[in-house]
């Protein structure tokens, strides 16, 4: 069976965040049911680049999924949401503050109306706090939780990551918090609010950083390239610096083009192995043997000398190549994998982290599989779901209304929006 089989998550969340952890749950196996508005997650129709088809933002985020439309302003459709509420194992929120309340569901009535629900609930800077009432994107949580300031390079401006680590990082969390409620409510027999702050998150997946800004109370920070000094304020940023015990840094190969990069750590182990193989290349037969760089704390003293020999080699290599000499060599490495490398990588097909997907109005497309694998229960990936795709049968099947009951809330609009005003 499916690890999550016969759990049921009310998904009211939108954009990315929320639909990363509830898509995680979907993929183990939870009934996840994408509660719209009439007009639909904002996110259908951004990005488009398929005429009349929901974008890629949204069917990579909503996999595995159903979906029912529900006019939360209308009485009928408030209706229905309170009987899906109580059918429910976990609700999913990350509107803006206090949207939900405004519709009258605070936690507190969401909890009367089922005590055993989980409640989760993702807010760019949580529900306490100056900043509560701010509103968020990835960008603005990776600058306020750390990441920005800590990536780049010293003399030019913070950049944000590639990786989604405000959106996507905020979701990850959120699951866990999630999963240890619903494990708890099997002990206890109640359900609680589980909130999650972007902000919050990228804090935590900065803890390096922080570790960091500790130690410069104490002294420098021998292994970076940049100066650091005891009494520094603020952890600076690094380039390509590996940030921990090991020298780490991105090498430049042939031909030499934006990501002809490979990443290599210079573990204090395999030191001598890589200076016999690199020296004579680099007119240094010695390398091995050179006081400049015997030790590891020799090594991070003049560590620009050991970048620009070990650039000097590479030049006469792809980073494929390059990566061949350095395992041999039993060389932590990596080249530097641009999305087309990813998306033709047999290892990556292999591990089915690149999957094709059908979809009616799109035709053949790709998302990114499932990272955490089961052996017991691996993922099975289907498409996203159109708006309103199941309505009638979350309604039939999950509350159990007939045909005509159905009909009813359908005229009395429960799940469109009013008809326009005539001008």
């Amino acid at each position: 069976m499916e690890a999550l089989k016969g759990f049921r998550i009310l998904d009211m969340t939108h954009v990315q965040a929320g639909p990363t952890a509830t898509q995680l749950m979907a993929w183990m196996g939870a009934d996840v049911i994408k509660f719209e508005p009439p007009n639909g997650d904002a996110t259908r129709g951004q990005l488009r680049d398929v005429k009349d088809a929901d974008s890629l933002y949204f069917t990579m985020l909503n996999c595995n999924k159903r979906s029912i439309t529900v006019n939360m302003k209308n009485p009928e459709g408030k209706a229905v949401f309170v009987e899906l509420l109580k059918k429910s194992d976990v609700i999913l929120e990350n509107f803006g503050p206090g949207v939900l309340d405004r519709f009258g569901f605070t936690w507190e009535k969401i909890h009367e109306l089922n005590p055993r629900i989980v409640m989760g609930s993702i807010k760019g800077f949580g529900s306490t706090g100056p900043y509560a009432e701010f509103k968020a994107y990835e960008n603005v949580a990776q600058a306020m939780g750390g990441a920005m300031s800590t990536t780049g390079v010293p003399e030019g401006p913070p950049f944000v990551t590639g990786a989604q680590i405000g959106d996507s990082g905020t979701g990850l969390h959120l699951v866990i918090g999630i999963l240890a409620a619903l494990h708890q409510r099997n002990i206890t027999g109640l359900g609680q609010y589980v909130e999650v702050a972007m902000m919050d998150s990228v804090m935590n997946l900065c803890r390096v950083k922080w570790r960091d800004h500790q130690r410069l109370q104490n002294g420098n920070l021998p292994e970076y390239s940049v100066h650091t000094e005891k009494g520094m304020s603020y952890t600076p940023r690094a380039g390509n610096d590996s940030g921990g015990g090991q020298l780490g840094n991105a090498i430049h190969c042939k031909p030499h083009g934006p990501n002809d990069y490979i990443y290599v750590v210079v573990q204090e182990a395999v030191w001598e192995a890589l200076a016999r193989r690199i020296g004579p290349d680099v007119n240094q037969p010695n390398l091995a043997t050179d006081a400049k760089f015997t030790t590891i704390g020799d090594r991070r003293k003049n560590q620009g000398e050991v970048w620009t020999m070990l650039t000097q080699f590479a030049s006469q290599y792809t980073k494929r190549e390059f990566m061949a000499i350095l395992n041999d060599l039993d060389v932590p490495c990596g080249p530097i994998m641009s999305t087309e490398d990813l998306a033709d990588d047999e290892h990556v097909r292999g591990r089915e982290m690149y999957v094709e997907l059908d979809h009616p109005k799109r035709g053949k497309w790709h998302n990114v599989g499932m990272p955490i694998k089961l052996s017991a229960s691996p993922a099975k990936i289907e498409r996203s779901p159109l708006l309103g795709e199941h309505t009638d049968e979350v309604l039939k099947e999950v509350l159990g209304f007939d045909e005509a009951k159905v009909a009813s809330l359908k005229a009395a609009g429960a799940f469109s929006l009013p008809p326009k005003k005539a001008a």
